[in-house]
């Protein structure tokens, strides 16, 4: 009993240790690195505290210091929130269901499955195989999560992405190819790919590197 106590004792200090340490990655990112225009931005691997105290501790715990990351992604993004909750902005969402939706899927969910990384840990005993790939898959799946509010909520703004300078005949292309909600799906992955892919590929590099450092990945007991 003892010793499940001493667990989790440390998971609460490390896991507060490491959601401050993924703030402070965030913000010292956004003072270096422009953020787009409905929000997302590449950072310095600012998930990889939370994807590592997640794996080290598993699922159950995880899962929970994920939520809370979440929680705080919020109070971080209430300059982007505001934007869209605030009926006089131009990027107002248009409805209650509509703001629901995106903490759901920009926040609660995309934040909340960072605390899956520990998902293959029991399955693959070397670490430097289960951590990367907790990494990348989690990741992965924070990715989703920001197409699907993307696609549902920002679809309308396809055309106007499409068009802008940097795109040029290939913005052209894409929409003569697709329209509609094929338009508002194609613009969701490549807008949020822009920042979520080089995240998810930095990100699994630095997991591969700190996964064969073991003072970093044992669990303490």
């Amino acid at each position: 009993m003892k010793k499940k106590s001493m667990v989790w004792m440390y998971w609460l200090v490390e896991s507060a240790i490491m959601i401050a340490l993924s703030a402070v990655l965030e913000l010292v990112s956004k003072s270096i690195i422009p953020e787009m225009t409905f929000g997302g931005q590449i950072t310095i691997v600012s998930m990889l505290p939370v994807v590592l105290v997640a794996w080290k501790y598993g699922v159950g715990k995880g899962l929970i210091t994920g939520f809370i990351y979440s929680l705080v992604q919020m109070v971080m993004g209430i300059s982007t929130i505001s934007k869209m909750i605030l009926p006089t902005s131009d990027e107002y969402l248009g409805s209650l269901l509509n703001i629901a939706l995106m903490f759901i899927f920009d926040y609660i969910l995309a934040y909340t499955v960072l605390g899956l990384s520990a998902m293959y840990k029991k399955a693959i005993k070397k670490d430097y195989i289960s951590l990367p790939l907790g990494a990348f898959t989690v990741l992965l799946l924070r990715y989703i999560c920001h197409i699907v509010s993307g696609y549902i909520l920002f679809g309308a703004w396809a055309e106007w992405f499409f068009t802008q300078d940097g795109f040029y005949s290939w913005g052209e292309t894409i929409m003569n190819t697709f329209s509609g909600n094929g338009l508002s799906l194609i613009y969701s992955i490549i807008y949020n790919g822009f920042y979520m892919i080089p995240e998810i590929i930095i990100t699994t590099v630095v997991a591969v590197v700190i996964s064969k450092i073991p003072q970093i990945t044992k669990t303490k007991s």
